[in-house]
């Protein structure tokens, strides 16, 4: 079975979907969980340095926690690799991930390993989290940020520019927007896998349609139009009233743009039906 696949199956028979688990607490807020698994060959492009792998192994578990509006509060990693002399570096960049959102890395497991292989944990808190499944028709759909980091950085990664490629692979996870916005937001993802995949997870969460289109898809400089479909840019997707928009908008400074709204069914962008295409694992 295809990735997508296994996970509308188990979406059916466990009840699972959204980007963390939201675990009841004895005080009022809710625990959330997640965890991501990154390894040598299909996430890290031949010059990629230690401080990036730590810093973006922590930092994708990190984003989950921002598209459930949570306040991050730990990392926790198990490092597998042949051997432990990047590790320093590793450490470094997951500390310095966590400190850019007021969270903590805390350290976790190591094992010997043929393959550089990664695997994340984030814990964080949240009042009232936010899921895939609040959307409702006439909500405005929007995006924070800018899209196409990752393709650029994959570009600049084959070019040799190796420098700029790490600089775009560090990216900042949007836990404070996350944070910020959850308040007007009705429904909320990471665009881990793209915006055509984005969109239909909360299309299916919701029960909701989306109409957009491509030129309100706000492009980072060096960016292509079908970069938007590469995946783990990072930024989040969420649907707002209409009536509140200019209030999230207000509420963080990165800037968010309205990329079209929620319809009663279907998925298209330019009129035209948009399949779950993307990054799959």
């Amino acid at each position: 079975m295809e990735e997508f696949d296994v996970l509308a199956r188990l979406a059916d028979e466990l009840g699972v979907g959204d980007d963390c688990a939201a675990l009841e607490t004895p005080d009022e807020a809710n625990l959330l969980l997640t965890t991501d698994m990154l390894h040598d060959a299909t996430d890290f492009p031949d010059g990629t340095t230690p401080r990036t792998v730590g810093w973006r192994a922590a930092a994708v578990s990190l984003s989950d926690l921002a598209a459930s509006g949570g306040r991050a509060l730990a990392v926790v990693a198990a490092y597998g690799a042949p051997d432990f002399g990047n590790l320093d570096g590793f450490v470094r960049g997951a500390r310095e991930a966590c400190g850019s959102v007021g969270a903590e890395y805390v350290g976790g497991d190591l094992d010997g390993h043929d393959e550089l292989t990664v695997v994340t944990t984030a814990v964080g808190a949240a009042d009232d989290p936010v899921t895939r499944s609040g959307a409702s028709v006439g909500d405005a759909v929007a995006v924070t940020g800018a899209l196409g980091r990752t393709a650029v950085g994959l570009r600049e990664f084959e070019r040799g520019n190796v420098e700029r490629g790490n600089e775009l692979f560090v990216f900042p996870p949007r836990v404070d927007d996350g944070v910020a916005l959850a308040p007007h937001a009705t429904a909320m993802t990471d665009l881990s896998d793209g915006v055509a995949v984005g969109l239909h997870n909360l299309a299916d969460g919701s029960g909701v349609g989306f109409r957009v289109e491509s030129d309100a898809l706000p492009l980072l400089d060096g960016a292509r139009d079908d970069d938007v479909f590469v995946g783990e840019d990072f930024e989040l997707l969420l649907t707002v009233p209409p009536e509140s928009v200019e209030a999230a908008r207000d509420a963080t400074e990165t800037p968010l743009t309205v990329i079209g709204e929620a319809v009663e069914e279907g998925v298209s962008m330019d009129g035209e039906a948009l399949e779950r295409r993307g990054y799959e694992h």
